[in-house]
């Protein structure tokens, strides 16, 4: 049985607010700060904002335009290949005769189509395409020379995250922080996640999407952070990470040692992270 767009768009609404990790303001920008945009430049409404808005966090998209697929072509675009497309509705009525009154009734319906975001079409006008805001934030030799040290694969993207199949951390450019301890605070939270590949601490066992276990991953990458910014000599974000710690509070409700637990698993992490950096140094010695 097909599934009932409304019980679709719900569910989708719930995975979010299960799943999300930042209750916080990004400490980037990038300059999608506004309502979703059509291809016209008309804002979207209603259910769909919040619909683009979810995909937007989830993908780190940063332009606020959003195409269907004919209508990137028609601007020039193409959507890259392997790109997915996100489901948004809209309600229209059908007119039909009732046969008992002969009289036209308007018949509400509501039906799902697709749009990508401007970040997944190439060759549109620059106008579509967001570009970083420069916030002030510049490198600081020494943080750069540890977190290069440990061996991770660093690159430039949208958003900040680490995939596990590629075994790549993506960092936004440090310009569009305000400060750089918000930088490398974030790529010490991305570098904690790194420890927990197969090949490292192996923690990453199961699929985390809305469970226990994704919130404990991501606790320990949020502790971590502090640890080993504390480590090098970097301001930790407590308030950030207070906030971190409000919003898995059911989860320490629900289980009193999942702090406890979260922290030493953390502790792992920066000691791995600094054994990481020292085994580096030695070879620079050497």
């Amino acid at each position: 049985m097909k599934k009932d767009i409304q019980t679709e768009v719900t569910d989708r609404i719930i995975e979010a607010l299960e799943t999300s990790t930042a209750p916080w303001h990004k400490p980037w920008k990038s300059g999608a700060t506004g309502y979703p945009l059509r291809s016209t430049g008309q804002a979207y409404r209603g259910i769909n904002v919040l619909l683009l808005w979810l995909a937007s966090d989830k993908a780190g998209y940063s332009s606020d335009y959003w195409f269907t697929y004919k209508q990137a072509q028609e601007f020039g675009g193409q959507v890259r290949k392997g790109e997915k497309s996100t489901g948004i509705v809209y309600y229209n009525t059908l007119e039909k005769e009732n046969e008992e009154t002969e009289e036209i009734e308007r018949i509400p319906f509501l039906k799902q189509y697709r749009v990508f975001n401007a970040d997944q079409i190439a060759d549109l006008p620059e106008k579509f395409y967001a570009r970083p805001i420069d916030q002030g934030a510049r490198p600081i030799a020494d943080f750069e020379r540890f977190f290069n040290s440990t061996g991770c694969k660093r690159q430039t993207g949208l958003a900040a995250f680490y995939t596990p199949a590629t075994d790549v951390i993506t960092m936004p450019a440090i310009e569009t922080f305000a400060c750089p301890q918000a930088y490398y605070g974030t790529l010490a939270h991305e570098l904690t996640h790194w420890t927990g590949a197969t090949h490292r601490l192996d923690r990453f066992g199961k699929v985390f999407k809305g469970t226990k276990d994704y919130a404990f991953e991501e606790l320990i990458a949020e502790i971590g952070s502090c640890f080993v910014s504390a480590e090098i000599g970097a301001l930790p974000d407590f308030e950030q990470s207070a906030a971190y710690l409000k919003h898995w509070i059911k989860h320490l409700k629900d289980d009193k040692k999942f702090i406890f637990k979260a922290a030493a698993a953390a502790q792992r992490a920066a000691d791995y992270i600094m054994e990481c950096s020292a085994v580096e140094d030695e070879k620079l010695v050497a």
